[in-house]
């Protein structure tokens, strides 16, 4: 549910395109449905003390990586790369919950959610600032805001639930489509202000 690239105050590289973050925006709209519709798929028989199903475990090992990728994209569209720090960053954090959900899906479905409520607050964390910071160069940008801010508080809810007995992977399921929700939005509201701006 992130997008982290910013602009550097001091580079002299061009900031995103608002067309170019529509196509990506809509990529990631297109990614986060069929992973929701994938995870509801395969999880419906599990239970907290569960180990993951091995579709399921491929899945929850793939959210935080697609978003490290997306990231680069985003990155390279806006050619600002290594200088931007919030980038780097939530790329660090991306690569390092692949790392640790490789090993989590080996435990329960608690682990898994604990390691992905971290992360997507974390990452939620990440995106609120690069909203924020985008306004003035992009605009249109309070439907990332409050995705952010969305999925701060629902990283801490997914991993507070984790302890649970009716906690379930259909959790990080509708975090996924929440997010698929406000970057949709986000292409509509970019498209509206791209028009705008052509008058």
């Amino acid at each position: 549910m992130t997008q982290t690239t910013v602009p550097s105050p001091t580079s002299t590289t061009t900031a995103a395109t608002p067309s170019g973050l529509r196509s990506l925006h809509l990529i990631r709209v297109a990614f986060s449905l069929l992973w929701v519709a994938l995870v509801l798929a395969t999880s419906a028989s599990l239970v907290p003390t569960d180990k993951p199903t091995a579709t399921a475990a491929v899945l929850l090992v793939v959210y935080p990586l697609w978003d490290v990728i997306a990231t680069l994209l985003e990155r390279r569209l806006s050619g600002t790369g290594s200088t931007d720090r919030v980038t780097t960053a939530n790329i660090a954090l991306g690569l390092a919950t692949t790392a640790v959900m490789t090993i989590a899906v080996f435990s329960t479905i608690r682990t898994t959610l604990v390691v992905f409520g971290a992360w997507a607050l974390l990452s939620g964390a990440i995106q609120l600032v690069v909203a924020i910071r985008r306004r003035r160069s992009v605009g249109a940008q309070w439907p990332m805001v409050i995705s952010g801010g969305q999925s701060v508080l629902a990283g801490a809810a997914i991993a507070a639930m984790s302890a649970s007995a009716t906690s379930h992977l259909s959790t990080v399921a509708g975090y996924s489509a929440f997010g698929a929700f406000w970057f949709l939005v986000s292409v509509i509201t970019l498209s509206i202000r791209a028009r705008r701006e052509e008058r």
